[in-house]
C-alpha cells in the first residue's frame, strides 16, 4: 500500500449519543508570543486565530453550545468577531484572572442562574478546548466525548518530544524522567458535566490560581481516573510567534490542494475550461465538472461538498448571479466554508463583437452586495472579465 492510497480511505467517526457542549477559554494575555495583541486574536490569513477554533467546533452538528471565555477588556472584540464571521451557537462569557477561574465561569452558564441571564441546557458531557488550538478534528473530539461518557473524564495526549528534567536549588541537574513512561497532556478534554463542575466547586483557591490541568482536578476531587486518548500531531498549541507562521502555513497548504473548474456544455465555454484545467494541472490537482452534466446526478454536489476550497466558474452570462448563487447555496449546505475560507472566481467570457464592455451602476451595486453577503458565509467571490475571440 502506498501512503497516498492509505490516506484516501475514509475513517469513520464514532457516533456520539450524548448531549454535548464546549467551553473555549480565550482569556490569555499572550505574553510568550510578544506584541500587544493576545495570540487568540492574532490574524492568520486575515482571520483571528480564535475564529478558526470556534469554526472547528461549530461545524460539528452534535455540539449544542460553544462558550467562549474572554477577559473583560476583550468581550467587545470577541462579540465583533462572532458577528463578522457569522458564528452560530456561541456565547461570550467574562473570564477570571486565571485559566481555571475562566473555565469555571464558562461552566457556570449551565448551572447558576445568577451568573447568566439566559441559563443554557446542561449537557451530559462538556468539552474543554483551547482557543489557540485551531486544528482539532471531529474524530478526536468524538473519541474523548465517548470516553468521558464511559469513564467520567478523558483527554488527548501526545508523546513527549524532549526529556523532562528537574533542577536543584543551586541550578544543577537533580533528576530526569523516563520519557517513554510519560505523555504530554493536550486538548481537547471532555468530562461528564457533573464531575468537572463538582471538581471546580470543591477545589481550593490555590488550585484555581496556580493549577493548569483539568484532568487533575477531576482525579483529585472526584476520584475520576481519566481515559487518555492518543492524539494527532495537529493538536499543537500556538504559543510563540513562530507558531503563528506554522499555523498560516498549514492553512495555506490545506487551501491549495485542489481547484474545481466549473463550466457548462457550450463549446466555447467548455474549450476555455479545458485549456484552463490543462494549464493548472502542473501546479495543482484539478477537478473539472460541467453544470449541465450535473443536473441529473450528484456529481457537482459531491465535489462542492468535498475538501476542495477553490472554485473557478466559467460562463458567458453577464455575471451569472443566479447560477453562482446555486453554487454558493450548495457550498453553504456542505459546511465546507465553516473551517477555511472558500475562493470562488467567476470568469465571464465576453464573446460579443463589441470592443468595449460597460457595466451599469445598478449591476455593480448588485454584484458588490452579493460579494459582501457571501463573504459573511466565509466564501470569497472574485470576478474576472475576459474578452474572448
Amino acid at each position: 500500500w502506498s501512503p497516498a492510497a492509505m490516506e484516501a480511505v475514509p475513517v469513520p467517526v464514532p457516533a456520539v449519543s450524548v448531549s454535548v457542549s464546549a467551553v473555549l477559554p480565550a482569556g490569555g494575555s499572550g505574553q510568550r508570543l510578544g506584541g500587544a495583541t493576545p495570540k487568540q486574536f492574532c490574524a492568520v490569513q486575515g482571520r483571528p486565530l480564535v475564529s478558526y477554533a470556534v469554526r472547528a467546533l461549530e461545524r460539528i452538528s452534535w455540539i449544542s453550545d460553544i462558550i467562549v471565555v474572554v477577559s473583560p477588556e476583550n468581550i467587545k472584540t470577541m462579540k465583533t468577531i462572532i458577528e463578522k464571521y457569522d458564528h452560530k451557537r456561541v456565547m461570550v462569557v467574562e473570564g477570571g484572572i486565571t485559566r481555571h477561574r475562566s473555565i469555571f465561569n464558562g461552566l457556570k452558564v449551565f448551572a447558576e442562574k445568577e451568573f447568566s441571564s439566559h441559563l443554557l441546557q446542561k449537557p451530559e458531557v462538556v468539552i474543554i478546548h483551547d482557543a489557540v488550538r485551531p486544528f482539532v478534528e471531529e474524530d478526536i473530539l468524538s473519541k474523548v466525548v465517548m470516553a468521558a461518557k464511559e469513564h467520567g473524564a478523558a483527554g488527548a495526549i501526545r508523546p513527549l518530544v524532549s526529556t523532562v528534567i528537574a533542577s536543584s536549588a543551586d541550578g544543577c541537574l537533580d533528576h530526569s524522567l523516563e520519557r517513554a513512561r510519560y505523555r504530554a497532556s493536550e486538548m481537547p478534554q471532555a468530562f461528564l458535566f457533573d464531575i468537572i463542575y463538582e471538581a471546580y466547586q470543591l477545589c481550593t483557591d490555590y488550585d484555581l490560581d496556580y493549577g493548569t490541568e483539568c484532568l487533575h482536578l477531576a482525579l483529585k476531587y472526584c476520584k475520576t481516573n481519566a481515559r487518555l486518548i492518543e492524539g494527532t500531531a495537529d493538536l499543537w498549541k500556538v504559543t510563540y510567534k513562530r507558531d503563528l507562521y506554522a499555523a498560516e502555513s498549514i492553512i495555506k497548504e490545506n487551501l491549495s490542494q485542489e481547484v474545481c473548474v466549473i463550466t457548462d456544455a457550450k463549446e466555447t465555454i467548455a474549450q476555455v475550461g479545458f485549456l484552463l484545467s490543462e494549464s493548472l494541472k502542473s501546479q495543482i490537482k484539478v477537478e473539472a465538472v460541467s453544470i449541465s452534466q450535473s443536473k441529473n446526478d450528484s456529481h457537482l454536489q459531491n465535489i462542492l461538498s468535498g475538501q476542495c476550497y477553490n472554485f473557478i466558474y466559467v460562463n458567458d452570462k453577464k455575471w451569472a448571479i443566479q447560477e453562482t448563487q446555486q453554487i454558493v447555496d450548495i457550498l453553504e449546505k456542505s459546511d465546507v466554508p465553516l473551517l477555511y475560507p472558500v475562493v470562488l472566481i467567476l470568469v465571464h467570457l465576453d464573446i460579443s463583437e463589441n470592443n468595449s464592455f460597460s457595466i451599469g451602476m445598478e449591476e455593480l451595486t448588485t454584484i458588490k452586495k452579493f460579494a459582501r453577503e457571501t463573504k459573511r458565509k466565509n466564501i470569497l467571490v472574485y470576478g474576472l472579465l475576459i474578452q474572448y475571440k
